[in-house]
């Protein structure tokens, strides 16, 4: 018996090694910042990393205390520990389910990747439209339009309103290593790019500028709709036939629009525009002025007509891609009905004799003519 070879493995700290193992290096860094919980000249440090920070205690009005979290400098150590533990899942999920299915389907370089980018985003997008909606169902504004605006500054936040958007933030931050963990094309970074920073600066806005409700609000749909998209996307994947879903999602995608925009309008041109409480004030979160207003509303805006111009895009691919089919489809059975002329010939001999008509020979024929 012959002796398998070893693969050999990358040398130390090379690219090659940093990709085959950063899931594991990842989780040593989370780790020890674990660890420094179990001392006590490091836990205050570390307590940092890990719990959210700035939280406010009222007991006014109310028996028992209620807990709200403000923002500050000392996120960033939080959203940093969380973008570590983003990795780590993002690993998992790749290891464990997706390469296993990528495996039973056999597809190409392109559809591989494809696959593995969708199946990354429907499992966050499932987890966030879950966890968005049960935080909405309990919150008053989510069937109160007007809560959007009233009381704004909106200065204080519930732990689970905090908590989603130092995830959200987060995960779209780890987004930026996985393109060189993941060895994404070149031709695919431009347009991940560009996903990845919409996302970081619409939900980080809405984080800083107090507008967590707002945000919030039209993050619950977005999510339902990029979840619709990528699962459609990978039943395509697995069987090309099943495109249903994707009409379904065209549907949602538009009306999702409309609802950003109409909240959006809603809220910034009426709602903020006639409070009382206008005014620039860092220091008391309060950002309720026509230049914020205008600029808030003109990203919001722009970024929806770029998405409907990149859905109107995509749908006119599909609508050429299937006319493109149904011509080839024209072109091969059209050959197939035409009878050829052996088919012909054949049809008028028996037994490799030919069959004259009326049972008469050429030089019969040529006598009667004349």
């Amino acid at each position: 018996m012959g002796l398998r070879k070893k693969n050999k493995s990358p040398p130390v700290l090379s690219h090659e090694f940093v990709i085959q193992n950063h899931a594991d290096m990842v989780s040593c860094v989370a780790m020890v910042i674990l660890l420094g919980l179990m001392f006590e000249v490091t836990a205050k440090y570390a307590i940092m990393f890990i719990t959210v920070q700035y939280n406010v205690t009222y007991t006014e009005y109310r028996s028992e205390p209620i807990n709200f979290y403000d923002y500050g400098p000392k996120d960033l150590a939080t959203i940093f520990f969380y973008v570590l533990v983003a990795i780590i899942l993002h690993a998992l999920i790749q290891e464990y389910i997706l390469d296993k299915i990528n495996r039973r389907l056999h597809l190409s370089k392109t559809k591989h990747s494809k696959f593995n980018e969708s199946g990354q985003l429907a499992a966050f997008y499932l987890f966030s439209f879950i966890w968005g909606t049960s935080i909405l169902t309990a919150e008053e504004f989510a069937s109160n339009p007007t809560l959007l605006w009233e009381g704004y500054p909106h200065l204080h936040m519930f732990f689970q309103v905090k908590f989603f958007y130092i995830c959200q933030i987060a995960y779209w931050l780890h987004a930026l290593p996985e393109l060189y963990f993941q060895k994404v094309r070149k031709e695919d970074i431009p347009r991940q790019l560009n996903y990845i920073c919409l996302n970081v600066f619409h939900i980080a806005g809405a984080y800083i500028l107090n507008l967590h409700r707002l945000g919030l609000t039209l993050l619950v749909p977005h999510c339902l709709v990029e979840l619709l998209f990528h699962a459609s996307r990978l039943f395509y994947f697995s069987d090309e036939n099943k495109q249903k879903g994707f009409t379904l999602w065209a549907l949602l995608f538009v009306m999702a629009r409309l609802l950003t925009l109409t909240l959006s309008v809603l809220t910034f041109g009426f709602g903020l525009a006639r409070s009382e409480n206008q005014g620039f004030s860092i220091s008391e979160g309060n950002f309720n002025v026509l230049t914020v207003r205008i600029g808030c509303l003109a990203a919001i805006c722009l970024t929806q007509a770029w998405m409907m111009w990149k859905f109107i895009n995509f749908q006119l691919k599909k609508w050429r891609e299937h006319s493109q089919n149904q011509a080839t489809k024209k072109k091969i059975t059209s050959p197939k009905s035409r009878p050829s002329k052996k088919e012909s010939n054949r049809g008028n001999s028996v037994n490799g004799v030919v069959k004259l008509e009326e049972r008469t020979s050429p030089r019969a024929r040529k006598a009667k003519a004349s």
